[in-house]
């Protein structure tokens, strides 16, 4: 007696991973934002039910365990250099900048969350390997990891809504850099005296730039032990 079709189709499915889920969790994130990431959307992108998925994550904080273990497997740590700790910093915080810019909104997943990936594990080893090189205490070095590793985050966060905002071409929240300096100057001298007189250097630089100069004023206020 033939095989039901069914049983066929069933029998050629790729069985349910953790690989799996992390690259349909990805392609979700990809092709419709971090905002549209759910167990029962991954199922989905899988072919299967949420209740498969189960054998292998508790919760949605799994996925993005997963997911920013897998970005953090890309990025490549240098030889910690006391010379060179603030450029070497620089560094890997803009290859995970770069990382979740590739990923719409997906820093969110880095945001209050303990990580047990050891991609990710291995990832904040380096980082502070690189600050304990460049003579900071061991505590502040701790901190000082968490804090720029928080700004990361926030940055490619808001730089995903900017984009998002972009695509709904929304004109009363897109401006032109043009426009904007038109509404600063524009505005009443007697209240905002400050912000006319100085509109262009308040709108200045790239996104890159400002990335580049907060890490540097952060890395610029940290001082070796022995200072």
């Amino acid at each position: 007696m033939p095989a039901d079709p069914r049983q066929r189709r069933a029998a050629r499915k790729k069985p349910i991973t953790v690989e799996r889920i992390t690259d349909a969790a990805l392609e979700v994130v990809a092709t419709e934002g971090y905002d549209a990431l759910t167990i029962r959307r991954v199922a989905a992108v899988l072919g299967t039910g949420p209740s498969s998925l189960y054998a292998h994550i508790v919760n949605k904080d799994d996925i993005d365990d997963l997911l920013i273990g897998r970005l953090y497997a890309e990025v490549v740590l240098p030889e910690p250099d006391p010379a060179a700790w603030r450029e070497q910093l620089l560094g890997v915080y803009t290859q995970i900048r770069d990382l979740y810019l590739k990923y719409p909104g997906v820093s969110r997943a880095a945001l209050a969350m303990v990580p047990t990936s050891l991609e990710t594990l291995r990832v904040g080893e380096g980082i502070l390997a690189i600050l304990l090189a460049g003579g900071i205490e061991p505590r502040t070095a701790g901190w000082a990891r968490d804090a720029l590793s928080l700004y990361v985050s926030a940055y490619a966060l808001e730089q995903s809504l900017v984009r998002q905002r972009r695509r709904q071409q929304d004109p009363e929240w897109v401006l032109g850099h043009e426009e904007l300096l038109d509404r600063f100057t524009a505005l009443p001298a007697e209240k905002f005296p400050q912000t006319r007189r100085h509109a262009a250097e308040l709108i200045s630089g790239t996104g890159p730039d400002r990335f580049a100069f907060t890490l540097g004023l952060l890395m610029n206020n940290l001082r070796p032990a022995s200072d």
